[in-house]
C-alpha cells in the first residue's frame, strides 16, 4: 500500500495544493516552506501515537494569510491496498482499489468552536466520503515517524526491551537451551559480585551512619540493613537494563558524537519497523523521516540515504536540505516546495515523469554541486568554470550575498543549456542564462561566411522556456520577438569583411536581439 497522492485545501500556509508521492519520495524546500506541515499532515490521518487531543483542530491549521477562511481538508489517496484494509473499509474502497482518507475541519468565529471530521470512501465525489466513528483503520494502516529532534538515549530507553523481546522470541530450541545455561551462570556471577561489593570496606562504612539512623527510628526493621550493591541479582531484570556502548577492537568507547548517534538512532528504528512489517495485523506501515542527514558528512549523507531506500520495504517519505541525499534519488521521486503569492505548493505536482523525462539527458551530471540547483531560489547558469569563478567573486565585490538570497551559479560545462533549462521548468526554480556572444564560420562554403552563433543560441533558449516550435505553426512571441524571429535569416551568411567591421544595421540588429533577450533573463 502507498499514498499516490495528497491535496491540502487551507491548511496551514498551503490554500490548494495537490501533492504527488511515490513509494520512495524526498521532499525539498527552503526553511518555514511547509516540509513539516506537509508530514503533520499525513500523520493527522495516519499516525497513531497522536492522541485525541492533538486530534482536534487549532487556529494555527487554519489558513495562515486569509482571517475569514474558517474551514481546511486533507485528503489522501491510497492505492495497492492489501485484503485487511479492503476488508476494514468494506464498501469503501473503489473498483480499482483506490481508498480516500480525509481529515475535514471548521470553525466559528463568534463561540470559537472547532470540530473535525474523518471520512474514507472511494473518491471524493458527492457524499462518496463516509464518516468513520473511530480511527480504528490504524491497527492495520499506519506511519512511522522520525522528526528532526532525535534524542538516542530516550529512544532507547523506551525501544530496547521491545527490540530485546523480539530477538528473544526469534530464538530456536538450541539456542533457547544454550542461553537457559547462560542466563545460570550469569546469576551466580551476579551473587559473588554483590556480595564482594559489599564486603569492601568504604562501601561498608558508607551505609553505617545511615542504618544506625534507622535503627533509632523504628523497632519494626532492626533486621534490615541498607547496603549499596551492584544492580538487579535477577539476570532477566540486569539484562533489561543494558545499554548500548560501541567496540573497536574489543575496546569499549562511550556512544557520544551526535553523528554516530544519529546512525545508531535511525538504524535501530529501521529495525524496528522491518520486525514489525512481517506482523500479520499490521499490513501496511508508511515510514517519515525528517532532515536524515543531521550531523553527518557527506559520504555518510549518501550512505544514509541508500540504507533508507533499500532497508525500509514500506513507503518511505523523506525531508532533506542536503545535496547529497538528493543526488542519491531519482530526479522522478523528488518533491521541491515552493512559495509563491504566500501559497505553499509542489512544483509541477510534486512526484513526475516530468522530471524523470528532464533527467534523460542529464543524468551523468548528478552531482552534489548540479543537485544544488534543487534548493535554490534563482539559479545562474553560466557556460564553464571560469564564469562561475568570475560572477562569484562579482557578487562578493558588489556586496551581494549569494547565499543570503539563495542564489547559486551552476555551470553547464559548454552549451548544454537545453537540460538545464527543461529540469528548472519542471522544478519551477527561477533562473538566468549567461551565454557568449559567439561569431561562427558556417563550414565547407566558399567564400567563408559566418553567423552569430550565440544570439541564435539565445533565441533558441526563448523558444525552449516558452515551449514553442517557431517552426510550426502561427505563434505569437510577443514584442519585440515578433518582429526579431522573422528577421532570423540576417544573423547567418555574412562574409568575413562584414564580421570585421560590421555594418550599422547590422550592429543595430545585434543589439535589439540582446536586448529582447536580456529582458527574458538571457544574457548574450
Amino acid at each position: 500500500m502507498k499514498i499516490t497522492s495528497i491535496h491540502l485545501s487551507g491548511y496551514r500556509n498551503f490554500f490548494d495544493s495537490t501533492i504527488n508521492l511515490v513509494q520512495k519520495t524526498l521532499i525539498i524546500g527552503a526553511n518555514d516552506v511547509g516540509k513539516t506541515n506537509l508530514l503533520y499532515a499525513i500523520r493527522l490521518l495516519l499516525d497513531k501515537t497522536l492522541s485525541e487531543a492533538d486530534l482536534e483542530p487549532r487556529d494555527s491549521d487554519f489558513y495562515t494569510y486569509q482571517k475569514d477562511l474558517n474551514h481546511f481538508s486533507i485528503t489522501l489517496w491510497l492505492d495497492e491496498l492489501g485484503e485487511n484494509i479492503i476488508t476494514r473499509f468494506k464498501g469503501g474502497v473503489s473498483e480499482d482499489g483506490v481508498l480516500v482518507l480525509q481529515y475535514s475541519a471548521r470553525r466559528d468565529i463568534d463561540s470559537g468552536k472547532k470540530e473535525y471530521f474523518i471520512k474514507a470512501g472511494p473518491s471524493i465525489e458527492s457524499n462518496a466520503l463516509k464518516e468513520l466513528p473511530s480511527r480504528i483503520y490504524l491497527k492495520t494502516l499506519n506511519i512511522r515517524y522520525v522528526n528532526s529532534n532525535r534524542n538516542l538515549a530516550s529512544f532507547i530507553q523506551k525501544e530496547k526491551r521491545h527490540l530485546l523481546q523480539e530477538a528473544k522470541d526469534s530464538r530456536t530450541d538450541e539456542e533457547i537451551f544454550a542461553d537457559s545455561k547462560l542466563q545460570d551462570r550469569v546469576k551466580t556471577n551476579l551473587d559473588e559480585i554483590n556480595r564482594s561489593v559489599e564486603a569492601m570496606s568504604y562501601v561498608e562504612r558508607a551505609t553505617t551512619g545511615i542504618n544506625a539512623e534507622l535503627s533509632e527510628l523504628s523497632v519494626h526493621h532492626e533486621a534490615q540493613n541498607v547496603v549499596f550493591e551492584v544492580g538487579a541479582t535477577d539476570p532477566s531484570v540486569f539484562i533489561d537494563g543494558a545499554h548500548l556502548a560501541s567496540k573497536v577492537e574489543g575496546r569499549r568507547l562511550d556512544i557520544g558524537g551526535d553523528g554516530r548517534n544519529n546512525q545508531i538512532f535511525l538504524s535501530l528504528w529501521a529495525s524496528k519497523n522491518r520486525l514489525e512489517e512481517g506482523q500479520a495485523e499490521i499490513e501496511s506501515i508508511i515510514c517519515a523521516i525528517e532532515e536524515p542527514e543531521a550531523h553527518l558528512h557527506p559520504h555518510q549523507q549518501r550512505k544514509l540515504a541508500s540504507y533508507l531506500s533499500s532497508n525500509l520495504n514500506a513507503q518511505v517519505i523523506i525531508t532533506s536540505h542536503s545535496p547529497e541525499i538528493a543526488g542519491k534519488f531519482a530526479p522522478g521521486s523528488i518533491v521541491r516546495l515552493t512559495s509563491r503569492a504566500m501559497q505553499t505548493r509542489a512544483a509541477s505536482s510534486g512526484c513526475t515523469p516530468l522530471v524523470e523525462n528532464s533527467f534523460i539527458d542529464f543524468g551523468h551530471r548528478l552531482d552534489a554541486i548540479a543537485a544544488e540547483a534543487f534548493f535554490a531560489d534563482v539559479i545562474l547558469l553560466v557556460e564553464g568554470q571560469s564564469e562561475v569563478l568570475f560572477y562569484k567573486a562579482l557578487a562578493r565585490q558588489i556586496g551581494v550575498d549569494l547565499d543570503r538570497h539563495n542564489i547559486s551559479v551552476l555551470m553547464v560545462d559548454g552549451v548544454g543549456f537545453s537540460t538545464y533549462i527543461e529540469l528548472l521548468k519542471v522544478l519551477e526554480i527561477n533562473f538566468v542564462i549567461r551565454t557568449d556572444n559567439d561569431v561562427f564560420k558556417i563550414p565547407k562554403l566558399n567564400p567563408e561566411q559566418y553567423r552569430f552563433a550565440g544570439i541564435q543560441r539565445g533565441l533558441g533558449f526563448y523558444f525552449q522556456i516558452l515551449g514553442i516550435d517557431p517552426g510550426v505553426g502561427d505563434h505569437d512571441f510577443g514584442d519585440p520577438f515578433n518582429e526579431l524571429v522573422y528577421r532570423k535569416a540576417e544573423l547567418t551568411g555574412h562574409a568575413e569583411n562584414v564580421i570585421n567591421e560590421m555594418p550599422l544595421a547590422v550592429v543595430e540588429l545585434i543589439s535589439m536581439y540582446r536586448e529582447a533577450l536580456a529582458a527574458e533573463g538571457i544574457f548574450v
